[in-house]
């Protein structure tokens, strides 16, 4: 079983900056992949980014292609959502997710969740 705290979330103006991390409970970390999801109100959740265990292979949603990057330290027992030209349609709750399996992008496939952290993106 592992458990996950995202950090990092909080207010931003367009166009600017944010790292988002989460950190993982256990000793398995390294096996498993990973996954960034955002809600926003309203809408349904969807899917950001995904990492697999090495963290060699990466795959974003189209929306944040360019703009965001997944990375992650297994000796910490981290991963982190670097978040750059932040535009006010980021804004939602962004959850870390993570994998018995490989990568994927739809949230059925994530087997633990964490609580989530807000970004707000302003005009």
């Amino acid at each position: 079983q592992v458990q996950l705290v995202e950090s990092g979330g909080g207010l931003v103006q367009a166009g600017g900056s944010l790292r988002l991390s989460c950190a993982a409970s256990g000793r398995t970390f390294s096996s498993y992949a990973m996954g960034w999801f955002r809600q926003a109100p309203g809408k349904e959740r969807e899917f950001v980014a995904t990492i697999n265990w090495s963290g060699g292979w990466r795959q974003y949603a189209d929306s944040v292609r360019g703009r965001f990057t997944i990375s992650r330290d297994n000796a910490k027992n981290t991963v982190s959502l670097q978040m750059n030209s932040l535009k006010p349609e980021d804004t939602a709750v962004y959850y870390c997710a993570a994998s018995r399996n490989g990568i994927a992008t739809t949230g059925r496939a994530y087997d633990y969740w964490g609580q989530g952290t807000q970004v707000t993106v302003s005009s």
